[in-house]
Formats: C-alpha cells, structure tokens, sequence
C-alpha cells in the first residue's frame, strides 16, 4: 500500500518538527488532578453541515423503513409466537460475535455511533433488499422449471454480499478519515454481517424450526427442531457470514490506507468478489450433497476448505490487531525528537500490556480521573500516529484535506499535552524530570539535578514535564508553515555539563 506520490509541498515530513513542548522550570507546577466527576479534556467536536444532517436523516429513515418492512415481514410469515422464539434464540449468540470484533480494535476503537449503523445496516437494509431480490428470483426460476435452489448458489451470495458491504462503503466514503486500515474493514464489515446472520436465523430458527414443528407434532417438536438447527448454524458455523464478508472488508481497509486511486477501486472490487465466490462456494456444498447424494462433499468442503480459511482469517485478525500499537511505535519517535514526546511514552503505546501497565501507574498517582486521562492520552497518540501515517502515505490530496490534517494535528497534540497534565509529576516515586528532544534533565529529592540519556530499550514510562504547546503557527501552504518557523529549539533548562 505505497502512495502514488508525495502530497504537495511535502507537508508530512513538517509534521514532525512541529513546534517543540520540550522545556519547562526545573520545578514546574502540577495540575491538582480533578475529582471523579470532573471532566476530562477531549477531542472537539466536528459541526454538522446541513448536507451531512440531510444524509443522516435519510440514513435513519432508511434504516428504520426497513426494519419496519422486515417486522412486517417476518411476523407475516412466521406469526408472533415462532416470531419471539426465533429471535431470542438468533440473539443469543450476538453479543459473543460483537464482542469478538470489538476485541480486535481495542488500540483505536471506533465510535459507537458508526459500530451501530454497520451492525443495523446489515440487519434491516440488507436483509430487507436480499430477501426481496431472493424470493423474486426464485420465483423466476420456478416460472422457467428450474431448480429453486440455484438461488442459493447463483444470486444470494451477489445480492447479499453486495448489500452487506454496502453499508460500510458508505462509511467509507463519507467517513474516510475513521478508517485506520484493515482492521476497521474487519471490523464494520463484520458488524454488518452479523446483524444480518442474526435476522437470517430468526427465519430458519423461528420458521424452518419452531413452526413447522409446531405445524407437524407440536411444541415439543418445534423446541428440538430449534435446538438441532441453533446447534448447527450458529454454535458450529456462526462464523460463515462474518467470514465471507471479511473479504470485503480486507478490500476496504486497504482501499483506505492507500493513495492510489487504481488500489481504493480494484481492491474492494476484489474483495468483495472474493467475498461472493467464498459464499457461493459454501451455498454449493449443500445443494450438490442433497442432489447426489454424497455427504462427502460437504464434509470435505467445510474441513477441507473452509475451516482453513476461518483459521487462517483468525491469524490474519490476530496479527492486524497489534498492528496499530506496532505503528506508533514507528510513527511517533518524530515527535519524541520535537519535543512533544518521551521514548518512553512511546515504547508504552506499543502493546496493549504496556498500556494497561500505564494505565495501573495513572490510577494510582491520580485516581480514577488519572486512569480516565491516560485512556484519552492513549486514544489521542494512537490518532495522532494514524494521522501522520495517511500523510507520509499521501492519502490527503487536497489541499482542504491537508489544512485539515494539520488542524487535527495540533487538537491531538494539544489534548495529549492536556491529558498528561492530570497524572504527571503526581508519583512521589519518580524524579522530576524535563524532555528537550534529546536528553532527560532529571530534579531529585536532594536537590540536585542531572541530565540522562535515554536508555535504547525504554520500557518503564517516566512521568517527564512538556510545556503547553506555543501559539499557533502563522499560516503558510498546507497549514504548517516553512520547517523551523518557530525559531531554534530552547536551550536546555541547565547549563550543559551541569551535574
């Protein structure tokens, strides 16, 4: 995922000399750290345009009109009783699925808000559209004395898998900067189809189960029936929609850490290709094994070819997991060098059990709303890695976008430099300690005061000072200004050779 080209003026490389935090008093004051019910600082939020308030209304009316249409529709077809005893059992397994995903993106978790529209889009827009492309093309072919069942091979894999990923296209489109790579493709792709697999099994548990059982034997038969079929698409291959639609997801999340325009249309055109072969394949399987006769097929088709895959998209998601950590790893040491960061900050960021190591150091020096300011100033790093790595990539063309990027990157840093101030200098155990870019001057109890390299593997984050961030910059192309505007870097606050 390379970029075409450079953005012009070759604004990202000034991202990293970004005015410096780097010097303070050697005794700097300490924010009292706020109560439990005071705030803690943030990002500000985006104003909504009378266009983006038209989209989204149109959204939630969609949304909602179909759901009302597949209520409607279900409650129809399977009346109330089979209706309620199918949905509780399609529900129960949706919050072990989500919470998987949300497991994935624990290093930058996206907003509520898009995770809900990916999750509704697939349960109501797509079950809504597929159900009615699939009955009307079973009809088609039933009036041509063809086989029903080629629907389940030849047009749900397309309409459902394009619909499916539909949602999150749109969320691609209008919300492209809350793509962070991959793993938000896995993510919202695999939101949507869930919502729709849940949707999916209250017709088969509801309809194919407890009411023909009920129809034919009565309640008991229709309990088992239920059983038999929970066991088989949920408990055993529950993972088959989110599976499939992962692809497109893979697809989508390269398309939006790439500055090449040939690679945002081909590669989510492959995966979601990729996606309706894979769900082609797997409607086959059971329709060749009912025409021959031979169980064989299906059995080598699931363990042979699809467990594999499953598997094998496990180890791809565990991997891209930490990528995101691994990123701020590379990304942000041009920070440590302007001064705004710390090697240690850094190497903190890089796995989530250091995270969860900093946030255990902040709720002890500054209490809970320590712990909830270090969770922000994590949040906020993550970000601000992510940003400066679509610049080096060239993702933002315009010039719009990049006076944007600029503006997001001094909020980021302004709030990182806001959340440190609830839970630095607070640890009576550490000294206190100034960052200039290069070396640690360190305070100690006794008075005296020494300048410290900083050591090649820093694993153990040091609660170090930055001064707030200067005035803002004049304004020059791309919102930056020419490197070095600010002036020379402040000297250190101690003579040099002073121990």
């Amino acid at each position: 995922m390379r970029p075409a080209g450079r953005a012009a003026h070759d604004y990202a490389d000034r991202m990293a000399v970004t005015p410096s935090g780097g010097s303070l008093p050697p005794s700097p004051s300490v924010p009292v750290a706020p109560g439990a019910g005071d705030g803690v600082p943030g990002m500000p939020r985006r104003r909504l345009s009378w266009r983006r308030a038209l989209v989204l209304i149109g959204v939630i009316i969609l949304i909602a009109a179909c759901a009302i249409f597949m209520l409607f529709t279900l409650g129809t077809s399977l009346g109330p009783e089979a209706l309620l005893v199918g949905t509780a059992a399609a529900v129960l397994p949706v919050p072990v699925l989500v919470a998987c995903f949300l497991w994935l993106d624990r290093y930058e978790p996206e907003p509520l808000k898009y995770l809900v529209f990916c999750f509704a889009w697939g349960a109501f827009v797509s079950t809504a559209a597929s159900l009615t492309v699939n009955e009307t093309a079973a009809g088609w072919f039933e009036d041509q004395g063809l086989p029903v069942a080629l629907t389940a091979v030849l047009v749900a894999p397309f309409i459902e898998e394009l619909t499916k990923t539909l949602g999150p296209i749109l969320l691609l489109i209008f919300r492209r900067r809350e793509w962070s790579g991959i793993t938000d493709g896995l993510v919202y792709c695999g939101l949507s189809a869930i919502g729709f697999a849940m949707v999916e099994n209250i017709l088969y548990l509801g309809g194919y189960g407890y009411a023909s059982g009920v129809e034919q034997y009565g309640p008991a038969t229709g309990t088992q029936q239920v059983i038999a079929i929970f066991i088989v698409r949920i408990l055993l291959f529950g993972f088959a929609h989110p599976l499939f639609t992962s692809m497109a997801g893979i697809g989508l999340g390269i398309a939006a850490r790439s500055a090449d325009r040939r690679v945002r249309f081909f590669a989510p055109v492959a995966g979601l290709l990729l996606a309706m072969m894979l769900h082609g394949t797997w409607n086959l399987l059971p329709t060749l094994t009912q025409a021959t006769g031979q169980v064989l097929i299906s059995l080598f088709g699931f363990v042979g070819v699809m467990v594999p895959i499953f598997f094998g998209m496990v180890g791809l998601a565990v991997w891209l997991r930490a990528w995101e950590g691994r990123l701020t790893e590379r990304v942000l040491p041009d920070y440590v060098r302007a001064g705004w960061l710390t090697p240690p900050e850094v190497a903190a960021l890089s796995s989530l059990g250091r995270r969860h190591a900093a946030r255990v150091w902040a709720r002890r020096v500054a209490g809970d709303a320590g712990l909830r300011a270090m969770r922000g100033y994590q949040f906020a790093a993550t970000r601000l890695a992510l940003l400066r790595d679509g610049a080096t990539r060239g993702l933002d063309r315009r010039p719009v976008d990049r006076d944007r990027t600029a503006r997001e990157e001094q909020e980021l840093l302004h709030s990182i430099a806001a959340y440190r101030s609830y839970f630095v200098g607070r640890d009576p155990q550490s000294p206190v300690g100034v960052w200039d870019g290069h070396r640690y001057h360190l305070r100690f109890p006794d008075g005296s005061q020494r300048a410290v390299a900083a050591p090649e593997e820093p694993v153990v984050p040091i609660p170090v000072v930055l001064i707030p961030p200067p005035p803002p910059p004049p304004a020059f192309p791309a919102g930056y200004g020419q490197p070095g505007w600010y002036g020379p870097r402040p000297a250190a606050p101690w003579p040099p050779g002073h121990r």
